[in-house]
């Protein structure tokens, strides 16, 4: 275990599986929580907007006299799920049975609770070969533009493939890259399942990581590259983003290791692999 290396259990307060916020990590926007229910919980979300994510489960959503009904999923290899946003300085009332992802960003603006179908969440399907991985763009900038400085997304891994790669960065404001904070969430499916994260720095900005993971856990990327996710062979991987930082414009902007861009072009010649994608908007059977 690191200071970026969270495992399961680690970092925990009734009713959070998990909990971290923007002090827990050292820095000033994003935030994570899975809220482990069965019944009713009431929360409040102070400066902070978030998600109402099902990891498993399904639920009712009340804020500002709203109510979504999410139908959630099995877990999170079943399907593509619908997802619930509240804003900032709001009661959110949860009423449901599962395991539920709350992705948060301190943010300045207060919106509109909203509701995301799961119908209307992008699959994308990136890299190729062993470099294969499905993203579920649900709260991209493009995707779902209704939030203030919140982004996020989800990623399937089959077992054997390598995500997040090439190594990538968003640590500097500059053109074609922007300040992102950014905390991984892993869920590995199977008995045992693990899987492994790389994040390294540069001599001036020093961060290593080289981290067995496994459900639950977490790795928080205040800066440096980041990449490969390595998905064990016969243990598919998902792995939640969450990233928010100081930009005016919400927008998710990334380098890639100069050192390893050139893998991208190797895609061309190769085939995505064929178990992708691993959900849909339907439940698989």
């Amino acid at each position: 275990m690191t200071k970026n290396h969270l495992p399961y259990g680690s970092t925990t307060a009734e009713p959070y599986g998990v909990i971290v916020t923007p002090e827990d990590a050292g820095w000033a926007y994003s935030g994570l929580r899975t809220l482990e229910l069965d019944g009713e919980y009431v929360f409040e979300t102070g400066e902070e907007e978030m998600l109402v994510l099902p990891l498993s489960g399904s639920c009712a959503v009340s804020c500002d006299g709203e109510t979504f009904e999410l139908t959630g999923r099995t877990d999170v290899f079943s399907r593509v799920t619908d997802f619930a946003y509240v804003p900032r300085d709001a009661t959110v009332r949860v009423r449901g049975s599962g395991r539920f992802a709350l992705p948060s960003a301190r943010c300045g603006s207060r919106l509109s609770p909203r509701y995301g179908p799961a119908e209307d969440v992008p699959v994308e399907l990136r890299g190729a070969g062993v470099a294969s991985r499905q993203v579920n763009n649900f709260c991209t900038p493009e995707a779902f533009p209704y939030a203030d400085k919140l982004i996020s997304c989800e990623v399937l891994t089959p077992g054997g493939c390598w995500s997040s790669y090439p190594p990538h960065k968003h640590d500097e404001e500059r053109p074609g890259e922007c300040r992102l904070e950014e905390i991984y969430y892993f869920e590995v499916a199977g008995e045992g399942g693990m899987a492994y994260q790389r994040v390294y720095g540069t001599e001036d900005r020093p961060i290593d990581v080289l981290a067995e993971v496994r459900t639950g856990d977490v790795v928080t990327i205040p800066h440096g590259w980041h990449g490969p996710s390595m998905a064990t062979p016969g243990y598919d991987l998902y792995y939640l983003n969450v990233m928010a930082g100081p930009s005016p414009e919400r927008q998710w902007l990334i380098c890639d290791d100069p050192a390893h861009a050139w893998i991208r072009q190797t895609w061309e010649d190769q085939d995505v692999d064929s178990r992708l994608p691993l959900t849909s908007a339907a439940e698989r059977r």
